[in-house]
């Protein structure tokens, strides 16, 4: 292996390495149930069904893309800037260790987005990102996000709205 490959796979394990201390105290999965299942089983979210590798309808009403900007480039909730590179001139630092946010909606459909957003550990138990509309079989979760989801439907539904315009 040439010195910039291993250079490139150290820089990656550092990034994967605090990406995952950063995000174990919010969400650690016990498992993902069947792709196919519905959820959520708690009281007061919406309900969904996965089909295939997306969840095709919307949680509640239409999303804002504005609204969905705002969320992806600001360092609280979705924080979706730790880890993602967004062409957005008002980011000035994003992360690297999840793919480039650009061009998104030319790779995915807004229902692969929604599901991604919503619980990525149906598709990639392993991964770092957490899910962000899930609160069941989860361990290790901070306090503040006990028995609720980081993000509420109506700003997965921004959120989706906006990385749909990314083409």
């Amino acid at each position: 292996m040439n010195p910039p490959s291993q250079r490139r796979l150290a820089l990656l394990s550092l990034h994967r390495r605090c990406a995952a201390v950063i995000f174990a105290a919010l969400l650690t999965p016990a498992w993902a149930a069947a792709p196919e299942a519905a959820a959520p089983s708690s009281a007061g979210l919406a309900a969904f069904k996965v089909v295939g590798d997306g969840i095709p309808d919307r949680l509640g009403a239409a999303g804002d893309a504005a609204r969905g900007r705002a969320l992806i480039i600001a360092r609280e909730a979705a924080n979706c800037v730790l880890c993602h590179a967004v062409p957005d001139p008002g980011v000035h630092f994003s992360g690297n260790v999840g793919p480039s946010l650009e061009g998104v909606a030319s790779r995915m459909t807004q229902a692969q987005l929604r599901l991604r957003i919503v619980d990525s550990l149906r598709l990639d138990p392993r991964t770092i990102m957490p899910s962000y509309y899930r609160v069941d079989g989860l361990d290790r979760v901070a306090t503040v996000y006990r028995g609720k989801p980081i993000l509420d439907a109506a700003q997965v539904e921004d959120i989706v709205t906006y990385l749909g315009t990314l083409r």
